[in-house]
Parts: structure tokens; C-alpha cells; sequence
């Protein structure tokens, strides 16, 4: 499990701090030591990925150019062509920085307006060791004329920790009055742990290929860090995904509920779809009358129940059999959607709320917190979640807040869909292919969620293990995929993991 572990930036300096701190064999792991290392991951990630050809290593003024004078050095030991360049002067290294920039026996240019293009000329391989993860401020002067130059001419790129110019918690290019700019690199070898900005976008599409070297930091130090935030994957749920046992039955494995509008009908059958494939042992559609006969045309193993007003939808709630309920899909935003979430919420049992579930309550969403009394999962998209939360920042940040505000786990759905619970966990989805922009997908996703929870999972490790499934079926299709799809291929998926599991 901690290899899904993020690091924060601070919580990454920690752990170089620790790694000095630490005693294993009475030897903690000197700061010096791990710049060496930190820099032979990259070089060999170098020869490993490219043959030999020219390289430009551009060197920042801290650790991160630190690591690049490492990768010039052991480069050019190696035979390889290797022309440097530094922000600011050698005399004003410090630390190992500077040691490193005195091991280095080749010439140090400064990386100037002026030297720029005779540095870059010939296509050379572009070591990118300006600034890490670190960095507060946006790129500007000769640091980012480089990187436009890298990003027009398309060089072959390598980051030392993460592209320069992207922020390591958010993942968002910083800008200034010079505007903003980040190279975009083939490759970024990061270290120890990765970072949410290599998983948040634009901070993922820039990065390239993610490869995390150990460079001699102990495991140790995540428990003293305590890390609260991880990259979404089955190493942190599988031993808990509630696969059938022989004793079960249907009525074991949960009788879910969900609300059916009379018009955007396809919402409510795709997300009952999506609970029944991912294990609810009964799903009822809960309908207005005049929508009835078309639930019951299709989808036979889902049962359908009338209902003409709020007393009729609590009259189903009333069996304690049904234990979780999904509100939102196709509902329409109405007195009536938020009537059916209220009742729902009244019962205490596991609730989803999504799309017109939230946007309802857009006007007052303190009545819906304030009714939250039981395990409860909201999945907006961006702008569902700006109506009700109104959170500006970075993505990771907005969700842990707004989770916290509502005492509710908050799924914000998108290419990285972040999950927050409001004890502070955080999970970054990054499986998600571009295909499941389509109309529907949603849907789905909010119904795979709601069968887990139907199991008795509680909705933080209910909706880690949807959103990852929901990517992972999404794959089997790719191209040309509808949102039908996404319960056809959740089998094949689910298979796959059972397989790890055996």
C-alpha cells in the first residue's frame, strides 16, 4: 500500500530530513548521498531510454540543479557529449549544490537570453533540472525562454522531479505577469514517492512517463509523516472489495434504491446497471407513474416500483432491507429532487447523491449538509460541485474542504477525479482514458458506487474502488466507447482482479 503513498512537497522534505535523521545500522542517509543517487536515476534512465547523442542539462540555482550537475558528470564519464548551463553563478551554490558543481570538470555557461540557442542547437537530449517541485514562483527571464524553446522545437526531455514551472501539490502551471510556461518532458524521474502535481492535470499531461527511483529513503519515514493523500489503485482497497461468499444471497448483498425521473429515463437504468454488475444483490427504480412502463420494458433482473409523491417514496424506505439509495440522475432540478434526497437523507441509510441531487440544493446547500445523518457519497462534476461548494483553488484542496464543510465524501469527477472523505484522506484517480467524456458515463459510475455501498462499504473506499473499475472498463473498450459499454465489460474487470486476489 505505500507505494500508492503522495507526498506532499513539505511532506517530501520531511522525509529527506528523516532520511539524514534516520538510524539504520547506527548510519543515517546524508543529504549528499541522495543527491548522488537521485542523479544516477536519472543518467540511467537516460541511457537506458536513448542512445548516446548530445545532451543540454539546464541547471536551477538549488538541489534540484544540484541533481543535474550529478547528471552531467556521470554522463560524460560515460562517453556521452554533455554541454551545461546554470541559472545565476557557481559562487553562489550552496550546500550539496555546490559540491556537485565542483565535481563537475566540464565548462558552466550561464543559461542566458544569449546562450540559449547555442545550448540548444542540434537537437540535443534536454536535462531538465531547473526547478523541482518546490517552486513558488513562475518561471520567467532565460528559464522560461528555455522551455519555450524545448516545447517549440519538440526536444526529447528529461525532468529532474517534475517539469519546471508545475506546482508539486496542485499540478498547475504557475503564472506571472510573464504570463506561465512548463516544459513538457518525455520522461520525469521523480523520488522516493511521487507527488499529487504528477497526477493532478496539467501536471500529469507535462510530466510524460512517471518513473519513481528509490534513492536510499528509508520506508520508515512514512510513519512518522503519516501521509494522507494516494494515488488511486487496488493495492489500497482489494482485500476489502466484497466479493460473493457461498453462504450469500441476494438479500445479503444489499437491496439498493434508486430514483427514477420520468423524462432523461437512460440516467437511472445505466446506474442500475452499474450496481447490480458490481454486486447489489436487488436494485429497485423507484418512478413516477408515467414513467413506469418504460423502466419495465427493459433491464428484467431490475425491479420497478411506482411512486406518485413523497409519502409513496418513503413507504419503499421503510424495508429495512433497503439499505442505500441514489438520488440524482435524470431527476430534473425540482421541489420533487429535493423532497426524494430529504426523505432518503431522513432514513439514515447509505445515500449517493449526484447530478440533479446536488444542482437542487444549489441555493441553499447548507439544508442539504445540515441533513447528512448517515454514510453519504456526492459525485459532481466541476460545475455541479461549484454550484453547491462555490471552493476556488486547486483541485485537491477544493475537495478536502468541501468534504470537510459537508461531513460527506466528495468524488470530483474528471480526467483526475480527486476523492476526498472529510477525515482528511485523499485519493487521485489517474486511470481514466478520454473516452468516458460521453453522456452517461456518469451515471454509471454514481450506480457502481451505490452497489458497493449497498454491501456495506463505507463510501470513501466505495467510490476508490468505483472510479478505478469505472477507468479500468473504460479501457476494455477505448475508442468509439458509449456509456452501455462500461457494465458489458465490468465482469472482464472484475475477473482481472479476482485473478490478482487468487
Amino acid at each position: 500500500m505505500t507505494e500508492t503513498v503522495l507526498l506532499s512537497v513539505d511532506e517530501m522534505y520531511r522525509a529527506d530530513s528523516l532520511a539524514e535523521q534516520a538510524r539504520d545500522e547506527q548510519e543515517g542517509v546524508p543529504s549528499l548521498n541522495l543527491m548522488e543517487a537521485a542523479g544516477q536515476a536519472i543518467a540511467d534512465e537516460i541511457i537506458r531510454r536513448w542512445p548516446r547523442r548530445p545532451v543540454a542539462v539546464l541547471a536551477g540555482p538549488g538541489n534540484n540543479g544540484g541533481d543535474g550537475f550529478v547528471v552531467a558528470r556521470l554522463l560524460s564519464e560515460a562517453g556521452w557529449n554533455v554541454r551545461l548551463a546554470l541559472i545565476g553563478k557557481v559562487e553562489n551554490l550552496t550546500g550539496d549544490a555546490a559540491v556537485n558543481a565542483g565535481r563537475w570538470q566540464g565548462e558552466t555557461k550561464p543559461l542566458t537570453p544569449d546562450t540559449i540557442n547555442d545550448l540548444l542547437k542540434d537537437e540535443p537530449l534536454v536535462v531538465d533540472a531547473m526547478f523541482g517541485a518546490g517552486l513558488t514562483r513562475p518561471l520567467e527571464g532565460a528559464a522560461l525562454e528555455a522551455v519555450k524553446i524545448v516545447n517549440q522545437q519538440n526536444l526529447d526531455c528529461i525532468a529532474a522531479d517534475i517539469p519546471s514551472g508545475v506546482d508539486g501539490d496542485s499540478g498547475v502551471i504557475l503564472c506571472g505577469k510573464e504570463g506561465g510556461g512548463s516544459v513538457k518532458a518525455n520522461v520525469t524521474v521523480t523520488f522516493f514517492r511521487a507527488k499529487p502535481g504528477h497526477f493532478l492535470l496539467p501536471g500529469r499531461e507535462l510530466r510524460g512517463d512517471l518513473i519513481v527511483a528509490d534513492i536510499g529513503i528509508p520506508e520508515s519515514v512514512l510513519d512518522e509523516i503519516r501521509p494522507r493523500t494516494f494515488v488511486n489503485g487496488p493495492e489500497l482497497w482489494l482485500q476489502k472489495f466484497p466479493w460473493p461468499d457461498a453462504g450469500g444471497h441476494k438479500y445479503s448483498r444489499g437491496h439498493a434504491v434508486i430514483c427514477g425521473g420520468a423524462e432523461m429515463t437512460g440516467a437511472a437504468r445505466l446506474a442500475g446497471l452499474g450496481a447490480r454488475r458490481l454486486g447489489a444483490g436487488l436494485v429497485t427504480i423507484a418512478t413516477p407513474q408515467e414513467a413506469f412502463a418504460i423502466y419495465a420494458s427493459e433491464d428484467p433482473g431490475t425491479l420497478v416500483k411506482a411512486v406518485d409523491d413523497d409519502a409513496g417514496f418513503r413507504a419503499i424506505l421503510d424495508d429495512p432491507r433497503k439499505n442505500a439509495v441514489l438520488a440524482g440522475p435524470g431527476l430534473g432540478v425540482s421541489e420533487t429532487t429535493r423532497e426524494r434526497v430529504l426523505a432518503a437523507l431522513s432514513f439514515g441509510k447509505a445515500m449517493v447523491i449526484d447530478a440533479d441531487g446536488l444542482s437542487a440544493f444549489a441555493d441553499d446547500p447548507g439544508v442539504l449538509f445540515d441533513a447528512i445523518q448517515g454514510p453519504c457519497l456526492m459525485t459532481p462534476h466541476e460545475g455541479e460541485f461549484q454550484r453547491l461548494f462555490g471552493i476556488q483553488g486547486d483541485k485537491l484542496s477544493r475537495v478536502r474542504r468541501a468534504a470537510a464543510l459537508c461531513g460527506a465524501v466528495i468524488l470530483l469527477k474528471g480526467a483526475d477525479t480527486v476523492i476526498a472523505d472529510y477525515d482528511g484522506r485523499a485519493v487521485i484517480n489517474a486511470n481514466a482514458p478520454p473516452d468516458l467524456a460521453t453522456a452517461g458515463s456518469g451515471d454509471v459510475l454514481a450506480g457502481m458506487a451505490l452497489g458497493l455501498m449497498a454491501q456495506n462499504l463505507l463510501p470513501f473506499e466505495a467510490a476508490c474502488m468505483a472510479a478505478w473499475i469505472h477507468g479500468a472498463a473504460a479501457e476494455k473498450t477505448g475508442p468509439g466507447l458509449i456509456a452501455e459499454d462500461l457494465p458489458e465489460n465490468l465482469p472482464q474487470v472484475l475477473r482481472d482482479l479476482k485473478v490478482i486476489v487468487t
